[in-house]
């Protein structure tokens, strides 16, 4: 190890050198490479993580360059997987550091073979299935995890330790999590680097395993408003929790609890069907859009937009059908791109 490369970190008493050398041997797992997987990758990769494993379905784009800092203008002419691009810019900050990508949608059997042997995940995603499928990983596997979500100018961030935390499942009734996403309200750079200080920081205290120093609130900002929350939610973990409870079912690894997808034959579409039906709010949802300079058409039934060359029609239990492509995971990325 390069002694000096490392010198202001080991200066650091918390980390130290015993702690420089655990980091060393730790091996993170990060979900998603988008603002806040980029992010997290590159503070851990400077820190010098022994591995990161990264994984993300998508390709980089323009509308990606303002936030997420680990691309460049011709990853986006080049429409670069942003797992690839990502390995390849970390592997030029620091040669030391193993870097694993993977370009995949992941669904419960994938993450948990991911999982296998890492000792931290970070929650980078962009939609609410992944993360519950994460949580159910995280408590069966014993892993910690961090949670972390931004947008606008909103962030939120809790460290989830099992066995010991609450889970995300027992904070669903009792924490706000929002349904928004970057594609319907936008976000602002900083407040992806204010979650990233948050997890990352988080993350390097597991990794020298400082637990005594693990923050026990969900932390959350809007640094427009300047506002600032800070929740103690110890007390919220449940006993009768499906995912961290004394009778454990981990209900977002089984099959019906998952989000279907299929191919419609001879339509050149991709129906999309939410695990649960229920119904959406589709004169809230137009106006979102509408708001974002979508031209919508809508009946009691339905509503109807263009994306590029794709129409994208929702229905009001939650069903979508995205027409023009035969691509799981293009029609998968729309759905939660606009309907969260």
């Amino acid at each position: 190890m390069n002694e000096e490369r490392y010198s202001r970190q080991v200066l650091f008493s918390p980390i130290g050198r015993k702690g420089q050398e655990r980091i060393r041997n730790k091996h993170v797992l990060v979900i998603g490479a988008g603002a806040l997987g980029t992010g997290n990758a590159e503070v851990l990769v400077r820190a010098g993580i022994g591995k990161l494993t990264i994984v993300d379905r998508d390709y980089v784009e323009w509308s990606n360059l303002q936030r997420q800092q680990l691309y460049n203008e011709q990853d986006a002419k080049d429409h670069l997987p942003k797992a690839i691009a990502a390995k390849n810019r970390l592997e030029e900050i620091n040669s030391s550091v193993e870097i694993e990508a993977h370009i995949l949608d992941v669904m419960p059997e994938e993450l948990l073979n991911l999982a296998m042997g890492v000792d931290l995940i970070i929650d980078a995603t962009d939609n609410f299935e992944t993360r519950m499928i994460l949580n159910d990983v995280s408590q069966k596997l014993s892993i910690p995890w961090l949670y972390g979500a931004c947008v606008g100018s909103y962030g939120i961030s809790f460290t989830i330790l099992p066995g010991v935390t609450p889970c995300l499942h027992c904070l669903l009734n009792e924490v706000p999590i929002g349904g928004l996403t970057c594609d319907t309200a936008g976000i602002i750079s900083p407040a992806v680097s204010h979650v990233v200080a948050y997890q990352t920081t988080e993350a390097l205290k597991i990794l020298v395993e400082d637990y005594e120093s693990i923050s026990h609130r969900v932390v959350s900002f809007d640094l427009w408003k300047n506002e600032h929350v800070s929740l103690d939610v110890r007390n919220l973990k449940r006993e009768e929790c499906p995912s961290c409870g004394v009778h454990r079912t981990y209900p977002s690894l089984r099959y019906e609890n998952q989000t279907k997808t299929a191919v419609l034959c001879g339509r050149d579409s991709v129906q999309i069907r939410p695990a649960s039906r229920h119904s959406v709010n589709l004169l809230a949802i137009s106006r979102t859009l509408e708001n974002q300079g979508k031209r919508v058409e809508r009946n009691p039934y339905l509503i109807s937009f263009k994306v590029d060359s794709l129409k994208v029609v929702l229905f009001y239990d939650g069903r979508a059908l995205i027409h023009g492509t035969k691509e799981i995971m293009k029609a998968k990325s729309i759905y939660h791109r606009y309907f969260g």
